[in-house]
């Protein structure tokens, strides 16, 4: 028997029976469509995620730590065990060697440094925001204008300010909605109130300290200062390891005659004695991936805690290995269902086509004859159900990443892709499809090539 008569006969065996084929069709268009849907949305937040990294070039910064912090951070990322001697014993005494000062005299010494882009420290320290009545506190932080202007910032609004301006600032649009300014434009030139908390030192006054040792007051006292708003920012950066994630931003001169307590860490409350004044960590943007290695080799000889997010990729690839794989299980559920009612179907139809498979073999049709014909018919099945399958994942994947987006943009988050078919993945989704329905249909298959002939002819 010719190919093209197999295919022919096993198209028109499908086309008598349509009801149960479309039946068994849509059981793999619903398993398909299931686990390229998945497939796309583990793709689509790897993709969406690596492209924000790169966007706001997160793998080109060093967080750079005080030398007075090594020895604590050392047992940060370890879980601690006293029997372990590398970890329970103290320091080498070459590792206490005191490590120079975080200040601006060093920010510059690293600036000067091959391939570093921009150095800023961390600077945070909380307001009260009060405009038109309403008020919000939130986080301030201390940027150079050449930092903002870096791609930490992105502007949907205005314009970034100057080092030399005193009274600008910039806002996060998230704080201007919950100012009730829904127009970013409508807030520039605007007069905000920052509220920044100080040291009380009235609380030497005997009844104020017996008010603070009561419980009813705290020791600190507000100090009122106002600045116009010159831009506002959406999407933020990161400086270092860590988000953005301030609403107010001042270039240093218009922080500094704020009297304010800095929350960039909370180490910082509790000094060691030894400890010398500075800022508690900086940041440092390299040109690129490959200058990380030189620059963090630079500052572990200047004997400063260093952390790049880069040392973590292998971590993250290992986590997105595990989505895929949790996705994929959760999809093979959905493609067992559908491998069974291909089972089940092909089954049904040898028993119903018990007799016209005896005369196919009374007439001279050989075993191998009879396993292809059914074999086309799983293929075909498996071929449509991979082809439906991906449309519908496709459009129940729009659909979702629609209705997601509806409401990301309402909150103020950038539209985003939450789903992605690269080529791969669509023929794939439609080459497994046809793998699943043959393996799925080995057994109808042999077992229609084993009917014997006169029994089959004997068959009611």
């Amino acid at each position: 028997m010719r190919i093209t008569d197999s295919i022919s006969q096993a198209f028109l065996n499908l086309r008598q029976k349509k009801l149960r084929t479309f039946l068994t069709t849509f059981g793999v268009v619903i398993g398909i469509g299931a686990l390229v849907c998945m497939f796309a949305f583990g793709q689509g937040i790897q993709q969406s995620i690596t492209e924000n990294f790169e966007k706001m070039e997160l793998f080109h910064y060093i967080t750079v730590f005080s030398a007075t912090d090594r020895q604590s951070s050392r047992f940060d990322h370890h879980d601690y065990d006293p029997d372990e001697p590398d970890l329970a014993e103290p320091p080498a005494a070459g590792d206490d060697s005191p490590g120079p000062i975080l200040d601006d005299a060093l920010i510059e010494r690293i600036r000067r440094l091959p391939g570093v882009e921009t150095v800023f420290a961390e600077i945070r320290f909380p307001i009260l925001v009060r405009f038109g009545g309403r008020e919000n506190f939130c986080l301030a932080q201390v940027l150079d204008a050449e930092v903002c202007r870096s791609g930490l910032l992105q502007l949907r609004a205005g314009d970034y300010y100057s080092d030399q301006d005193p009274n600008g600032l910039l806002v996060r649009d998230s704080l201007l909605r919950r100012l009730r300014i829904r127009d970013p434009q409508a807030a520039l030139g605007q007069t905000l109130e920052l509220c920044s908390l100080r040291i009380d030192l009235g609380i030497l006054n005997p009844w104020k300290l017996a008010a603070i040792w009561r419980g009813e007051r705290l020791p600190f006292s507000t100090e009122s200062y106002r600045f116009q708003v010159r831009g506002v920012t959406g999407r933020s950066g990161t400086g270092g390891a860590v988000p953005i994630r301030s609403d107010v931003f001042l270039s240093p001169r218009a922080a500094r005659p704020i009297k304010k307590i800095n929350l960039t860490s909370l180490r910082e409350f509790f000094p060691s004695p030894d400890q010398a004044r500075g800022y508690s960590t900086l940041s440092v943007k390299v040109a690129g991936m490959e200058d990380i290695e030189t620059v963090q080799g630079q500052l572990d000889d200047w004997h400063l805690n260093t952390f790049a997010l880069i040392d973590r990729l292998e971590e993250f690839k290992k986590g997105f290995l595990f989505m895929d794989m949790f996705l994929f299980a959760i999809g093979m559920i959905a493609i067992t269902v559908a491998a069974l009612g291909i089972i089940n179907t092909m089954t049904m139809s040898i028993l119903e086509r018990y007799k016209e498979i005896g005369i196919m073999k009374a007439v001279g049709a050989a075993h191998r004859d009879v396993k292809t014909i059914f074999f086309f018919e799983c293929g075909a099945i498996g071929l449509l159900g991979g082809l439906f399958g991906l449309l519908l994942g496709i459009a129940v994947s729009l659909i979702i990443n629609q209705v997601i987006n509806h409401f990301a943009v309402q909150q103020g988050n950038p539209y985003m892709d939450y789903f992605r078919f690269p080529a791969w993945l669509c023929l794939g989704g439609i080459a497994f499809s046809i793998l699943i329905s043959l393996l799925a249909g080995i057994y109808p298959t042999y077992r229609a090539a084993a009917v014997d002939p006169v029994v089959a002819l004997r068959h009611d």
